[in-house]
């Protein structure tokens, strides 16, 4: 479970002096969104960048237009970089995992049994099923995409399914098994900012998420029919060969997943997880592989450069090591800075404070809940504030129109949890690209999960029966709002 280490400002924490107008708020919001556009859509720049200049329109506006001083901008900027702190390291530590785990054997290994077992039209709806049911096992969709869906890529490639449509399905499973498992830290922290009983919100997101999971896998049924062709012939055995001749393939190179997953399921903490699962990849290169010690660490640092005879597999099992996460470890130092600015200078809040004012009953609130969420998981780059933010501002309301705590923690996380990868500059996006090797623009039209649990929230709220009860009490309930 994550520690909440930043309380985001509320619309009344604002000092009337400093509190911007909506106009105000606007400007670094719609700043953003000019600059990610031109500069990535159409400078096809990194966004490193646009990001950059992002930030620097946000902090002049907190200093010269609402008055804050470097020093309060500075610091919303480092809550920012704790809250995310872990995200950050996560990344630093897969990659060398990554690494570790192709010189031990063990996703080379993933490969050649996946190969045998599994076929081009049943590949998609499998790989959904396993990613979901491994992920709520362990409570982690960055692990579970980190390390299996690792392997995953791989068999998809040598099956003939394209990249994207693979990695689309990872991540529907991922986040599927992440947000109804109690281990997840998105999901205990849903429940913990809205004051709801654990279990209590778990059971409130089952059907929606039950319903959007269940439509993905039939998406990928139909999409394994007919969007994959005939594997060449002699292509899967030319690289179960390759894998074979150059890795020991025994039972053992299995030995760091069950060391990771084991802890996992244990209940221990993602961090020191991932860690153990380097030290397994790094001793199982040593004792099963037959490399030095020397070697096993090189691999950790520098990544791997397999030369295995067959130019596919040696693409597949390339990887960078901890030195090549620098490009995307900027790339989410950028973004959490300039969400830590947004919402230092009150500008999340104000928005979030007028999404409210326009809400006239509990079905335009759980609506405006999700999409506040959307919302904030797009200009904060942050899983975290896109549950913090709306789940702290909103809370009053629910209170006022007679809701459930659950109907504000499954709205937040129903909108908030899968969507962040859709968003490039995302840490969730800029991770998952990083990992499956496949740009998010790429991947997101195959990531039906991250369209359909909010659509079906939006749904089951406009026209279910859930909210009937409350409906009369809605005029009474929108006049006391709006004179507050």
């Amino acid at each position: 479970m994550t520690s909440l280490t930043l309380e985001p400002l509320t619309y009344e924490d604002i000092p009337s002096e400093r509190r911007p107008g909506v106009l105000q708020a606007l400007v670094p919001v719609l700043g953003v969104v000019l600059f990610l556009g031109i500069g990535s859509g159409s400078l096809k720049l990194a966004p490193h960048g646009p990001l950059l200049w992002s930030i620097v329109l946000t902090g002049a506006v907190g200093k010269y237009w609402l008055g804050y001083s470097w020093d309060d901008l500075y610091e919303g900027l480092a809550d920012s970089l704790l809250m995310g702190l872990q995200a950050i390291l996560i990344l630093f530590i897969i990659y060398g995992l990554i690494a570790t785990w192709v010189s031990a054997g063990t996703i080379p290994g993933l490969m050649y049994y996946g190969l045998s077992i599994l076929t081009p039209d049943v590949f998609l709806p499998a790989t959904a099923l396993l990613a979901m049911v491994v992920a709520f096992s362990i409570g982690s969709s960055w692990t579970t995409a980190g390390t299996l869906g690792v392997a995953f890529i791989g068999i998809g490639s040598g099956l003939g399914v394209p990249t994207p449509m693979t990695a689309g399905a990872i991540l529907s499973g991922a986040y599927a098994g992440d947000k109804q498992s109690p281990l997840s830290d998105t999901t205990n922290l849903a429940a913990a900012v809205t004051n709801t009983d654990l279990y209590d919100h778990i059971r409130a997101m089952r059907n929606g998420t039950v319903l959007a999971f269940g439509l993905s896998v039939l998406l990928y049924a139909v999409l394994g029919l007919r969007a994959v062709g005939e594997i060449p012939t002699g292509r899967v055995a030319e690289i179960q060969g390759a894998l074979a001749g150059s890795y020991d393939l025994s039972v053992l190179v299995l030995i760091p997943l069950v060391v990771t997953f084991g802890l996992a399921l244990y209940g221990i903490p993602a961090l020191p997880t991932l860690v153990a699962g380097v030290f397994a990849g790094a001793f199982t290169t040593i004792f099963v592989q037959g490399r030095s010690f020397t070697a096993a660490w090189t691999v950790f640092l520098d990544g791997t450069a397999p030369e295995t005879g067959t130019a596919l597999v040696n693409d597949l099992l390339a990887s960078g090591g901890i030195s090549g996460s620098a490009w995307t470890i900027a790339v989410v130092v950028a973004a959490l800075s300039l969400g830590g600015l947004l919402e230092r200078t009150g500008v999340l809040a104000v928005l979030a404070h007028h999404l409210a004012t326009a809400v006239r009953g509990p079905r335009s609130l759980v609506v405006g809940t999700g999409v506040s969420a959307i919302f904030v998981n797009a200009f904060s780059a942050q899983q975290y504030m896109s549950i913090v933010v709306p789940g702290l501002t909103l809370r009053n309301l629910y209170d006022e129109y007679g809701l459930a705590s659950d109907d504000l923690s499954q709205a937040i996380e129903s909108a908030g949890t899968p969507t962040g990868a859709l968003f490039p500059w995302h840490a969730g996006a800029v991770y998952m690209s990083a990992v499956f090797g496949v740009g998010t623009l790429a991947y997101a039209p195959y990531y039906f999960f991250a369209f359909l649990s909010p659509l079906i929230l939006f749904a089951t709220t406009l026209f279910g029966g859930r909210y009937d009860g409350s409906e009369q009490a809605d005029s009474a309930t929108s006049s006391a709002v709006a004179d507050d």
